[in-house]
């Protein structure tokens, strides 16, 4: 009964804005945006917590959130760690072995609603502000990001292109806010007034058109060097995606795999990031 209920919610989401619509169409997309935000999964669970309490480092206050960081000193350059949506630092694991190994100074951070840190929901514009708090707090030369942390990662940089980064990777990162958009009407089955009514609450909130929130238009002028990594039959953020970002960012590199899913823990992979910050 409980997963009927379940495959059923989204659905009952849909309807439900599809009716409020008719009456306030900003009621509705301030709505279907909270929906849209909140983070369901992701806090520590128990087998993490062994792990990420040895690193516990500072918690930092930004944004009204109190944000949980680590960290794992090196001597070599110092790597900032962004972690994907209802993800946490536990994530990173298996690379932040291979970067100590190699003695990188690395720092991570659980973004709002996420890990050890405040909230209850995220978004990408929030995310990059707390992103770059961290760039000023660790100084990082490179920047590490796994699906919507990379994509976090091409925002903020194309609003702070001159900052002290080097060097950035990403890996199994969406490109399109759009498609991201079609995909939450496909699964709630909202019509288009609830999706032109969420389309304007954007650009009334936060300035930009949903088109153009595009982590391929974000790059366009980015002179950093990149590296990408995405895996083809990846379901939950699509390979043209990196496709899309390597064709247009003039310092990138593509790593394409296939089979290996969204996460992407290989070794062989993370010696591959390893090799890139090194080059």
């Amino acid at each position: 009964m409980k997963k009927t209920f379940n495959k059923l919610l989204p659905r009952l989401y849909g309807a439900y804005f599809n009716i409020l619509s008719l009456f306030s169409k900003k009621k509705t997309a301030e709505k279907a945006f909270n929906l849209f935000c909140t983070v369901r999964k992701g806090r520590v669970l128990p087998q993490q917590s062994d792990y990420l309490e040895k690193a516990k480092y500072s918690i930092e206050d930004t944004l009204g959130h109190q944000l949980q960081t680590y960290h794992w000193p090196g001597n070599k350059e110092t790597v900032l760690l962004v972690h994907g949506w209802e993800s946490n630092s536990f994530r990173w694991r298996n690379l932040i072995a291979k970067l100590r190994n190699s003695d990188y100074n690395v720092f991570a951070f659980d973004a709002p609603a996420h890990g050890h840190s405040s909230g209850k929901m995220l978004y990408v514009p929030l995310y990059a502000d707390c992103l770059q708090h961290m760039i000023k707090t660790f100084n990082p030369i490179h920047l590490i990001g796994h699906s919507v942390g990379g994509m976090t990662i091409l925002y903020n940089q194309s609003k702070h292109s001159h900052s002290e980064v080097e060097k950035i990777v990403t890996i199994g990162s969406p490109s399109e806010f759009h498609e991201i958009l079609e995909h939450y009407q496909k699964l709630l089955g909202f019509n288009t007034r609830v999706l032109k009514a969420f389309e304007n609450y954007i650009f009334e909130r936060f300035g930009f058109q949903v088109r153009d929130f595009s982590s391929s238009k974000f790059v366009e002028n980015n002179t950093k060097k990149g590296l990408l990594l995405h895996d083809e039959l990846d379901i939950l953020a699509p390979f043209h995606a990196s496709e899309k970002v390597h064709a247009r960012w003039k310092g990138s590199q593509f790593i394409r795999t296939r089979g290996l899913g969204h996460s992407m823990h290989q070794d062989y992979l993370n010696e591959q990031i390893i090799d890139f910050l090194k080059s």
